[in-house]
């Protein structure tokens, strides 16, 4: 009976004990986690200082008169000032020189782009005395200008094409009109000065325009106030653009059905860009050779804009150059037809500022093919029946009953 009851008491104390060891554990836990987070916390300048210099965007960089490098953060060591601590060659001629005359030096450094993830360029790293009642240490500040210097190299760029492309139509009209003027007392040479000095003018004009539109383009910033846009109005004032340039060459424009998608963006400058696309496979296609025009929901989120040519092709070496300003596959052809050589630059940049891309196949011989993909405006989803077939039609509703039939015939060139 003794024993029964001592086993009970046993029992009784046990359960009034597991309550109050529980708490216990509880407050030994919270005291370990706010022992912790105490630990963690900035509680010293010296913290306050250490972390300032690690997440600096700039490179800071403390060396001694040895050589030795005391502090660095991750900036330095990705614009190379630090190697595994070692110090830069460069920036230690700079410290050197610090080091003896106290006074602030600028070296502008080069780095390796051989290496892995190299996308830093051109550095500016600034070497000045630490302090000047203490000359055993100097500090380097270095600052990434990669993309200051892309930005200055394109604007060099930029600005000597300009002016080397419209040094060509402006001496041509100079030209004409002296002869123009020579020519005063001959009915016929004043009437063929007089439509050639008309087409430089036109030219120089078009190229200024594309030149305004290129700039306004040239951010890739989002466009403001955009709305939905019908695919196949767009579609449909692009081909009744250069429906007269086509039917002058003999060339049928065809088109797939339409595709009943919308995508957010300016209309204006969706047409504007796929006018130059369409423009171009006219200008660079033999004489009856079709051009097509295909817009394809690849799903309810992307449709895909094709301009498809049988012309001349693009040799490999220059598909990656076509989307340059100024630059031309064919400067004879380019220049035959009044070509700026900024129609594809645009079409890239609208591309961009759309939240899509512009692509290119290409093959000399068997033609080119750009392909204009664009986001889906997000509150409508492409319905199976409504992504359109690879398969070419006649122009069809307003627009073939508003312009003429494209391609029935040949211009007479007799």
């Amino acid at each position: 009976m003794t024993i029964l009851a001592a086993f009970l008491l046993g029992v009784v104390v046990a359960g009034l004990a597991l309550p109050a060891f529980q708490w216990v554990q509880k407050r030994v836990r919270r005291y370990r986690s706010a022992a912790t987070l105490n630990a963690n916390q900035v509680t010293t300048v010296s913290q306050v200082l250490h972390l300032t210099v690690q997440g600096s965007p700039t490179g800071v960089t403390v060396i001694d008169r040895s050589g030795g490098v005391l502090l660095s953060n991750t900036p330095a060591h990705e614009m190379g000032i630090v190697h595994e601590r070692s110090l830069n060659p460069d920036i230690w001629q700079q410290a050197a020189e610090c080091f003896d005359d106290q006074e602030t030096h600028t070296v502008e450094l080069a780095t390796d782009q051989r290496r892995p993830g190299g996308r830093i360029t051109s550095v500016r790293a600034v070497v000045k005395p630490l302090s000047l009642v203490d000359d055993r240490f100097v500090v380097v500040f270095s600052t990434d200008e990669s993309e200051s210097q892309r930005m200055e190299s394109a604007r060099r760029d930029f600005v000597a094409n300009v002016s080397h492309e419209l040094k060509t139509p402006v001496g041509g009209m100079a030209l004409l009109a002296e002869a123009l003027t020579e020519a005063a007392d001959d009915p016929e040479q004043v009437a063929y000065f007089a439509e050639r000095l008309q087409s430089e003018a036109h030219r120089l004009a078009d190229m200024i325009n594309e030149l305004i539109s290129l700039s306004k383009l040239q951010g890739a910033e989002a466009l403001p106030d955009m709305a939905p846009v019908d695919i196949d109005e767009v579609v449909d004032e692009a081909i009744a653009r250069n429906y007269l340039a086509a039917e002058n060459a003999g060339i049928e424009l065809t088109r797939t059905k339409p595709s009943g998608v919308k995508v957010m963006g300016d209309k204006n400058l969706l047409i504007t860009a796929l006018s130059n696309l369409v423009s171009n496979a006219i200008n660079y296609s033999p004489n009856a050779m079709p051009v097509s025009v295909s817009t394809k929901a690849v799903s309810d989120a992307t449709v895909l804009i094709r301009v498809i040519d049988r012309g001349i092709g693009i040799a490999p070496a220059d598909q990656k150059r076509v989307f340059e300003r100024f630059f031309r596959v064919d400067k004879a052809r380019s220049r035959s037809t009044g070509g700026t050589g900024l129609g594809l630059a645009i079409v890239k940049h609208v591309a961009a500022n759309h939240g899509g891309s512009v692509k290119l196949w290409s093959r000399p011989g068997a033609g080119s093919t750009f392909t204009l993909e664009l986001p889906i405006a997000s509150d409508q989803s492409a319905a199976p029946d409504a992504i359109a077939s690879e398969v070419p039609q006649r122009l069809s509703g307003s627009l073939r009953n508003s312009i003429p039939r494209v391609g029935v015939r040949r211009k007479d060139k007799s």
